[in-house]
């Protein structure tokens, strides 16, 4: 479950988001924090298929937790809590199943790695059981290459990932 306060971003600065969070998330370890385009968001994982694995840096005012990454042995160490995404080759994320997930899975989050120079970003869309594969990020105009196929099939993620993604185990994390 997702949800969202509209903040505008000159409200609330992102060092007093920071300290919210880690507050919050210190009373309750299942609740998870984002600040994405000025809006606190509030991810609390419903089941074990869809939990928050990391937190990170975006950009200078944004805040996300991707659901799973693709990162080299050991790039994340000594950063804290929140780090720098360069170097992160793919991102992932997991549709969930509230009002907000568009907003936010489809349209904020794509948008935001893409400016952070994340190669890839693969989207597991549970709602339309697609695998979308966003590639050729532009920090303007987001990414500009998306490839869909349909739960179940195969996907090539293109380089620096350069890999073929047989996605008919993932059929399992859709309920």
């Amino acid at each position: 479950m997702t949800v969202m306060a509209e903040r505008a971003s000159s409200q609330l600065a992102v060092d007093m988001f920071e300290r919210i969070a880690e507050f919050a998330e210190r009373e309750d370890e299942t609740v998870r924090f984002e600040f994405i385009d000025g809006r606190i968001g509030l991810k609390k994982a419903t089941n074990g298929n869809h939990n928050t694995i990391t937190m990170w840096l975006i950009r200078q005012c944004m805040r996300a937790r991707p659901d799973g990454m693709l990162a080299p042995v050991d790039h994340f160490v000594g950063q804290g809590d929140w780090a720098d995404p360069r170097g992160v080759p793919m991102a992932v994320e997991i549709t969930s199943y509230d009002s907000d997930t568009h907003k936010r899975d489809r349209v904020e989050k794509p948008r935001a790695y893409a400016e952070a120079g994340i190669p890839v970003y693969l989207l597991i869309d549970r709602d339309n059981l697609s695998i979308l594969v966003h590639s050729d990020p532009d920090p303007e105009d987001g990414y500009r290459d998306i490839h869909v196929v349909g739960l179940g099939g195969k996907v090539t993620l293109p380089d620096p990932v350069g890999i073929e993604l047989d996605t008919e185990e993932l059929k399992q994390y859709v309920d």
